[in-house]
């Protein structure tokens, strides 16, 4: 490594951390969750379309070339493109919906230390301003380059990969892809991913009003409701359990004094389920499930609320059978993360563990459907997947539909540029990680020649660490989290890695 070069970086970067920060900030106040619309101006909604154009607006302002393609996808780059020769660097600027127990509003980013909270910051808005950036340092100082470098983003990365499938089947692809929202070093490979739901054969009972859970297919739901019709027998089970909240209405005064009896007879008894409420919701009753909230890719350390929710209905007496015996079957398929309920776990040695998380629960047309995000292994046999869902579906008494299967991404590891680019995040980190399959999905699956490096798994120091802790609670702050931070610090150090990688490259044959 050029250590001389790495210092210029440095001091490039370091000089120009506080502008960067200000640009994401322009990025994150932007609400862009993708919500596909039948518009050729907005595809995938207003505040998709925005924050594209602003990110190209500061791509211009920053001295470069920028094109717009179908209000998908922009460029930021050069006007006369070599395609042949060409490293395109792929980020996305939609974002997954906010979800539930922010500190703040999610969408007015606040600074706090070198810490940036808002949704989008980490994943993926921080990264596309960081790597724009990064060709700008590399163009002042005047750093001799091989290969054509361009800046791509994508608005539908988060719901489908729509944008980019359009683009790929309209405009040329760079030689070699990199996309920056990973972990380092080199991520070769990529589960397959498959979305679809269990839905019951019958709807539900009249007894049960609305059901709902989640809010996007790769998060693990952090909350989960249904609400019922009242009875005498209903309210009585919820007041032995402790969780029934609030005064009845008038015309249910009976069960509100019996509520109140039963809270008397309990003696102070605590409530047995720590995560469920119940409370008066316009004369019906309003039951709510609080779960801890992660990337459904990486489900471990959270708490499925759909899942708490259905086993507490899947055992609460009052409820029709029919409905206690459907819940107790969705609450068996989304017990665990790996499969085993569902027919579908395997493991191998380039890519783990099958993982799959239930992450939505709705009711259609009166039935219960509960939609699975599955993220599996490279070596999995894909036509037997969903044989084996509709297998466990029929166990159960329920219909499996598949909505969506995206093919596993694998780029050869044997390629030159991996192991050159996994030595030089080693070499500057002092680390000895190696490259690596992820559960996580990228735009690499969709683009030939494409693997992920980076920004993310940068070593975190004790200061890090102290400031996280002081900032975040438990299952707060990561990408799809409550609170999602963005560590400046880390991501500066880790776009100095990126320029170097990138004169690195100028060695390599793409």
């Amino acid at each position: 490594m050029d250590r001389q070069l790495y210092e210029k970086i440095s001091r490039w970067f370091d000089l120009h951390r506080d502008q960067m920060t200000g640009d994401i900030i322009r990025l994150v106040r932007i609400p862009s969750v993708s919500c596909p619309q039948d518009s050729a101006e907005a595809p995938f909604g207003k505040g998709c379309r925005d924050c594209l154009e602003e990110m190209l607006a500061l791509g211009r302002e920053h001295g470069f070339h920028t094109e717009n393609y179908g209000n998908r996808v922009g460029s930021i780059g050069v006007k006369d493109k070599d395609w042949d020769n060409m490293i395109g660097f792929w980020n996305h600027l939609d974002v997954v919906p906010a979800g539930n127990q922010w500190a703040g509003d999610p969408f007015e980013p606040v600074l706090k230390d070198y810490f940036l909270i808002g949704r989008g910051a980490q994943d993926n808005k921080g990264p596309a301003v960081g790597i724009l950036y990064m060709m700008k340092c590399l163009r002042e100082l005047q750093v001799p380059l091989k290969h054509q470098l361009c800046l791509f983003v994508g608005c539908d990365e988060e719901r489908g990969m729509e944008d980019v499938e359009y683009y790929t089947g309209h405009y040329p692809t760079p030689r070699l892809s990199m996309i920056a929202d990973s972990g380092f070093p080199v991520c070769y490979g990529e589960k397959g991913i498959m979305e679809g739901c269990f839905h019951s054969r019958q709807a539900v009972s009249e007894s049960v009003l609305e059901l709902a859970g989640g809010n996007a297919s790769n998060m693990i739901p952090d909350t989960a409701h249904v609400v019922l019709k009242a009875s005498d027998q209903l309210v009585q089970a919820l007041s032995d359990t402790g969780i029934l909240q609030g005064t009845a209405p008038e015309c249910l005064e009976h069960t509100d004094q019996m509520q109140r009896d039963k809270a008397t007879a309990a003696n102070g008894e605590t409530n047995s389920h720590e995560r469920i409420k119940a409370e008066w919701q316009d004369g019906a009753i309003r039951i709510s499930a609080m779960g801890k909230s992660k990337h459904s890719a990486f489900p471990e350390g959270s708490v499925n609320a759909v899942h708490e929710l259905l086993r507490f209905l899947s055992r609460l007496a009052p409820l029709p059978e029919q409905d206690r015996e459907l819940f107790g079957r969705l609450a068996y398929l989304s017990e665990e993360y790996y499969g085993e309920h569902t027919g579908i776990s395997g493991s191998d040695e380039i890519s783990g563990r099958t993982t799959c998380a239930a992450t939505v629960l709705q009711l259609q047309e009166g039935q219960a459907a509960l939609h699975f995000n599955i993220r599996y292994i490279i070596t999995a046999d894909r036509v037997m997947l969903p044989a084996r869902l509709s297998q466990a579906a029929e166990q159960n008494g329920l219909v499996w539909r598949t909505e969506r299967d995206s093919a596993p991404n694998y780029f050869s590891r044997e390629h030159p540029a991996v192991q050159l680019l996994t030595d030089l995040y080693n070499e500057i980190t002092g680390s000895s990680a190696k490259s690596f399959v992820m559960g996580g999905g990228t735009y690499a699956r969709k683009l030939p020649n494409a693997f992920a490096y980076g920004v993310g798994g940068m070593k975190e120091s004790e200061e890090d660490k102290r400031i996280k802790k002081q900032l975040f609670l438990p299952g707060h702050g990561g990408a799809h989290e409550p609170d999602e931070g963005l560590n400046l610090r880390l991501l500066t150090e880790a776009m100095k890695i990126y320029a170097m990688a990138v004169t690195a490259l100028n060695d390599c044959e793409l």
